[in-house]
């Protein structure tokens, strides 16, 4: 049997993901927006596990789970032992993937350090040279703008997004996707040097996930890590804190 079912529930997607100790198993989704505890219990037919445990930024999809799990549901909060800290002035506000994230980049790859999430909103977390959560940044994702851009106006479309053939747009799509490529990276880049300005000791490991990472990250300079699983590993080394430390 696996020891864990890892959750990450997000305002688009929820990824659900069998784990042991030390590595993920195999992978499941859902829409979020449609997600109800009967979905749940069909999608996850045949697993086998332990334990639940989830990082939602969606309180009605957290109740779902709660009717499906019960106190079987570990449910990742400011308060959950993570072997790291937090200095926050309002701890219980941090979303629990930022934390997850905070967790994994700790255990995973080291502090001081940045996470760039590219999800519906883009975030920055910051974990300082001694492991404590300091704060962080958020922002449109990009999805989110290049979607404003169709809605909000007459005749710009909807763009499927990939790298622009050139910086001069010689086509609306054109013009979007220089924009959304170009100018986005500007932004993550302008927000990353800011960073690392003010942390002390610098952003000495810097992890992307998400799933627009490794598009965004290619076009850009320095050393950034993409590891799309970076979330689901958070909650995996959070289970293994709560988990007697038996066989994988």
């Amino acid at each position: 049997m696996n020891r864990f079912l890892l959750i990450d529930v997000g305002n688009g997607r929820t990824k659900f993901a069998l784990s042991s100790a030390t590595s993920l198993g195999e992978r499941r989704e859902c829409e979020t927006a449609t997600m109800t505890a009967d979905t749940v219990r069909e999608l996850l037919r045949g697993w086998d596990f332990e334990r639940a445990i989830t990082c939602s930024v969606v309180p009605g999809a957290t109740a779902h789970l709660r009717s499906v799990f019960g106190t079987g549901l570990l449910e990742l909060r400011h308060d959950t032992p993570m072997g790291i800290g937090i200095r926050y002035p309002k701890p219980e506000t941090i979303g629990p993937d930022r934390l997850a994230n905070a967790v994994a980049l700790a255990h995973l790859h080291g502090a001081p350090g940045v996470v760039i999430d590219f999800g519906t909103a883009v975030t920055f977390d910051i974990l300082s040279a001694d492991r404590h959560y300091i704060g962080g940044v958020i922002a449109p994702g990009l999805r989110l703008m290049t979607d404003y851009l169709h809605e909000r106006t007459a005749l710009l479309p909807r763009v499927e997004l990939h790298e622009p053939p050139a910086a001069i747009g010689q086509s609306t799509e054109g013009a979007i996707l220089a924009g959304a490529a170009i100018g986005y990276r500007g932004m993550i880049r302008g927000i990353l040097d800011a960073l690392k300005k003010e942390l002390p000791g610098g952003g000495k490991h810097v992890v992307a996930t998400g799933g627009d990472a490794e598009w965004i990250v290619a076009g850009m300079a320095g050393k950034i890590i993409v590891d799309p699983d970076l979330t689901l590993h958070g909650l995996r080394l959070v289970g293994n804190l709560r988990a007697p430390r038996d066989a994988a």
